[in-house]
């Protein structure tokens, strides 16, 4: 009798009946937190793709699945975007060389021009620049010329032949451009606003020219009439501003 209660106290066992539903409650948990991941990346199609697979994993059960839409996206929240760093190649870091090394001369013959403006008191009538195109020198035409003239006053060729000086060591092409402001102009001489504007352009790249030691190659004038203004023209400030002349030093390697 002894020997069959021991047997039967062998073949008791622990009650693991709880194992069932703690693994459902896990599954449900990760079902969860993948829902969530899932909405946060706002992906409305990869959200579906996943509802469906698990509908299908649980046997085509309803409830929290039963709306597979994921919350809207706040009007203004920003998407999320790879951004792709640009890895330059060998040409692109030469010519990004080239152009530092350009912008340190240029940087260099502007010092130079604006010791000169500073020294003749020329603020209020010479600016200077320098742009991704090159270096660029603006003359108010009262600098230059009587209004309605295109003729380069005795005085302002002194300015020409120093601006020449400082053109020679530079191997780069040299653009004058002249502009003017609306107002209509109609003489003999100048039907309209382009013909005074060229004029003016080439008569000062003219004067430039004087110096033997410049290439006349490298130089070229245009004019653009009213049609680049850099103010306005509604007041009589902004059309002084207009009537310039611009002398481009150009880059041999541009950015």
């Amino acid at each position: 009798m002894a020997r069959r209660k021991k047997k039967h106290q062998h073949e008791e066992h622990i009650d693991e009946t709880w194992l069932i539903p703690y693994a459902d409650l896990l599954t449900l948990l990760l079902a969860l937190f993948i829902v969530l991941f899932a909405s946060s990346k706002l992906d409305a199609q990869k959200f579906d793709q996943l509802v469906q697979s698990l509908k299908v994993a649980f046997n085509g059960g309803t409830g929290f699945f039963q709306s597979p839409n994921p919350m809207p996206a706040p009007p203004n929240a920003p998407v999320p975007t790879v951004e792709m760093k640009h890895v330059q190649t060998k040409e692109e870091q030469e010519q990004e060389r080239k152009f530092q090394q350009e912008t340190r001369e240029l940087q260099k013959l502007k010092e130079q021009l604006d010791n000169y403006i500073e020294q003749n008191g020329l603020k209020d009538k010479l600016e200077t620049k320098i742009t991704d195109l090159g270096l660029l020198i603006t003359i108010l035409d009262n600098a230059l010329f009587d209004s309605g003239s295109a003729v380069v006053r005795p005085e302002a060729r002194h300015l020409a032949a120093e601006i020449s000086k400082l053109l020679e060591p530079q191997p780069r092409e040299v653009t004058v451009a002249g502009h003017t402001d609306n107002v209509p102009i109609n003489t003999r001489e100048f039907p309209s606003n382009w013909e005074l504007s060229s004029k003016r352009a080439l008569n000062f790249m003219k004067i430039l020219l004087e110096n033997e030691k410049l290439d006349p190659r490298k130089f070229s004038a245009t004019g653009y009439g009213e049609y680049r203004p850099i103010a306005s023209n509604d007041t009589a400030e902004g059309r002084a501003q207009n009537r310039r002349v611009e002398v481009s030093i150009l880059r041999n390697f541009p950015k």
